[in-house]
């Protein structure tokens, strides 16, 4: 196949849909002489801030010398960018030629009575083989949903982290919150250390896994803080100081909301303890510019021009508080139009409580995704509390949209499904617009 075949193919596997469980990717796996078994892997699952940890973490080892392989999911622009090695995703010619190599196996599976593996499986599968093939030094892996029977949960990995959990996913992870979080304490292992910034009864039921477990437990904002210091109308990085389990980092960060300093200190400690376990000297230059470095773009990334535009993915109830609070910090007491895209299984009405309060416009638009459901329904919500809102289906107009309904001195924040982030940078980029530097 080549990359566009391979691609249509991987395509096609959506439609065997979510179908958690560990049998089917333990097959594949055994299939391809278990590539997992050769890796040393940093294993990072939670609810929200996964992907900027793990993008951290990532950065950090590479800026030590280190050959580290990066899974993530979903991507925004490339399927490739769920593969990075070394910084830079897998080579689409390469991809093709991986995807063609397990489809056979595939196909064996279900003739043999197997389910169909699932595109995410047959994803994660195809990542630890690309990084076992390289040699990688270290690969940091991202969880998908959840914990327990993800198909990542096939590792031993040398540290666990879990960022924190809140509600989302409920249809397949538990309607309370101590249900999820007893789901995503599933990639704790015995022995392996474990580091959290959960709160609360999420981080009581971690806590009691990790004992039964004989894992170390490090708390973030216990056994290792953060000093958050004054942005100063800085949109390019923010400055502060992480106490880590051995070493105090200046830390200059290009990704901005208070949310991030968490994700920073959680990987600091990650890194901290993957080298204790190596019995290495902790590499305390390498946090520095391995942080300074790390790219994680759509999470509060403020564009140039007037008005200000601000991207984020908030997809769910957690992540628009972040968003709330890191408007609230960056932009006191402006006007805020939000271009709102989200996922029919999400908690929409929460999502537009939390926002709402700073809002003077919502246009309400479509998330390319088969998930998107009744998309004007977002705006039967916002209805409840605002007259100000506009449909607009198509992303790129809908931005269009805002920015012409805004005045000097007011901000244009895109948020919503990671799908309409993609599809918003890709309409940015069109557009010329870029960062402020």
């Amino acid at each position: 196949m080549n990359y566009q075949q391979a691609m249509d193919y991987l395509k096609g596997l959506t439609k065997f849909g979510i179908n958690l469980g560990l049998d089917r990717i333990e097959e594949l796996l055994r299939r391809l002489d278990r590539p997992q078994h050769l890796l040393k892997i940093i294993h990072i699952g939670g609810t929200n801030g996964k992907g900027s940890t793990s993008a951290m973490v990532a950065g950090i080892l590479g800026a030590a010398g280190y050959r580290t392989g990066l899974f993530t999911s979903p991507h925004l622009h490339s399927y490739t960018e769920r593969f990075v090695l070394g910084g830079e995703p897998i080579e689409e010619e390469t991809l093709a030629r991986l995807i063609s190599e397990i489809k056979p196996h595939l196909d064996d599976m279900v003739s043999e009575g197997w389910e169909h593996p699932t595109e995410f499986e047959v994803s994660t599968a195809l990542a630890l083989l690309y990084f076992a093939r390289e040699r990688t030094d270290f690969v940091v892996l991202e969880v998908g949903m959840g914990g327990a029977i993800d198909s990542t949960n096939v590792v031993m990995p040398m540290v666990s982290v879990i960022t924190n959990v809140t509600l989302d996913h409920m249809d397949y992870l538990g309607q309370r919150v101590e249900e999820i979080a007893q789901v995503k304490a599933g990639i704790i292992k015995p022995g392996i250390p474990v580091v959290t910034a959960a709160q609360g009864s999420p981080l009581e039921v971690i806590r009691r896994a990790a004992e039964t477990s004989n894992c170390r437990l490090v708390q973030v904002g216990r056994d290792v803080s953060w000093f958050p210091s004054d942005h100063s109308g800085n949109f390019r990085t923010q400055q502060f100081e992480v106490m880590g389990l051995f070493n105090r980092y200046p830390v200059e960060l290009p990704l901005l909301g208070p949310f991030q300093q968490i994700n920073a200190a959680t990987a600091v400690a990650a890194v901290e303890l993957l080298f204790s376990r190596l019995d290495q000297p902790i590499p305390f230059d390498a946090v520095i510019r391995g942080l300074l470095r790390v790219h994680w773009p759509g999470r509060f990334e403020v564009m140039g021009g007037e008005p200000t535009l601000v991207i984020d993915g908030a997809h769910n109830h957690a992540g628009a508080m972040a968003l709330k609070q890191a408007l609230q910090t960056f932009f006191p007491h402006r006007k805020i139009i939000f271009v709102l895209g989200m996922l029919a299984d999400k908690e929409r009405a929460k999502v537009v409580a939390e926002l709402l309060p700073l809002a003077r416009a919502v246009v309400v638009t479509r998330s390319n995704s088969p998930r998107a459901g009744d998309w004007t329904q977002l705006a039967d919500y916002v209805r409840k509390e605002l007259d100000q809102v506009t449909l607009v289906e198509d992303v790129g107009s809908a931005i269009k949209t805002a920015l012409a309904m805004a005045s000097p001195g007011e901000v244009v924040c895109v948020t919503g499904s990671l799908y309409m982030i993609a599809e918003a940078g890709a309409w940015l980029k069109l557009k010329g617009k870029r960062m402020t530097k």
